[in-house]
């Protein structure tokens, strides 16, 4: 796939016929259950920035503490690092199921036990970024040296290097940087398709395994969002429903966006229990990491010009 020419946007995608995905075991839907681990690398005057987190915490639409520490909204990131993650280790690990982890390298500095947890299960952990901030303004060499730190912090803590790379608020550079880097199979910095997809970067077609904001648990820290878990259960089964009977001809791909502080709540895990148990009951469902569905279509659907 190519954008028009002068024009950095591909609308067209695979357009009405897209590719058969092939999942292992003739799956009607991957899906991607990703953790994202962000608690301790938010905005705080602790670590130099200018002020206080304002995003994704209870208390919507307060605004961030300029020049000072905002101790109500420190605790409720803390709560992710210190409960939120195991309750949701907990539920995981009890369904047997593998799951990606979007970690931002700080985050796992200061939770080492966590780290190591993640790394025991199994599960992927994929960098996301140095600090849990917007890198738009950042310095390309500070961004460049953040990617390399994030590595090297997963590898040693978690015991392997990270394969997969999603920021979230990027810079214009953030994929040429991470495919200069050379250790990455996929970045997940896009929301545009239902499957993976090739981008032209570096002169070489670049895999990306695209994520998702509806499927979100970060819904229910926006006004209009998700209110109670019964609300969060039924979008995911509603959509697993959709890409299931879609998937009868043309498998599909499913992300489910998870944060510790947010899902790991007692009052909203059961939507992620719920989710699991109908996956099971229904069937058709390859849960499972983003590095193996990044394997499975380098291998299924490799780039068919793989230098432009």
């Amino acid at each position: 796939m190519r954008a028009v020419s002068g024009y950095e946007r591909d609308l067209v995608g695979y357009g009405a016929e897209p590719p058969h995905a092939g999942w292992p075991g003739g799956a009607r839907v991957a899906v991607s259950l990703v953790l994202n681990y962000e608690e301790g690398a938010e905005r705080n005057v602790l670590d130099g920035d200018a002020g206080s987190e304002g995003y994704l915490h209870e208390i919507i639409g307060a605004p961030p503490v300029a020049g000072g520490r905002d101790l109500n909204a420190e605790s409720m990131f803390a709560y992710g690092a210190r409960a939120g993650f195991w309750r949701v280790h907990r539920t995981v690990t009890a369904h047997d199921v593998p799951l990606t982890v979007f970690a931002v390298g700080q985050a796992l500095e200061r939770n080492p036990g966590a780290a190591r947890a993640m790394g025991a299960a199994g599960w992927e952990v994929a960098g996301h970024g140095w600090r849990w901030i917007d890198y738009r303004d950042v310095p390309e060499e500070v961004e460049r040296a953040d990617i390399a730190r994030t590595v090297q912090a997963i590898g040693r803590l978690v015991g392997r290097r990270p394969v997969g790379w999603y920021t979230g608020r990027t810079s214009p550079r953030t994929r040429r940087l991470v495919a200069e880097e050379g250790g990455f199979l996929y970045d997940s910095d896009d929301y545009g398709d239902d499957l993976p997809f090739y981008v032209g970067e570096g002169g070489r077609q670049r895999l990306v395994v695209p994520y998702g904001l509806d499927a979100n648990d970060f819904k229910f820290l926006i006004v209009h969002g998700f209110t109670t878990a019964d609300d969060m259960l039924a979008y995911l089964v509603d959509t697993y429903d959709t890409l299931h009977a879609e998937g009868a001809d043309r498998p599909r791909m499913m992300s489910v966006g998870l944060h510790c502080r947010i899902i790991g709540r007692p009052g909203r895990i059961r939507a992620l229990d719920g989710f699991l148990r109908h996956v099971a009951q229904l069937g058709g469902g390859w849960i499972t990491t983003r590095e193996q569905i990044a394997r499975h279509w380098l291998t299924a659907h490799p780039p068919a010009d793989p230098q432009g």
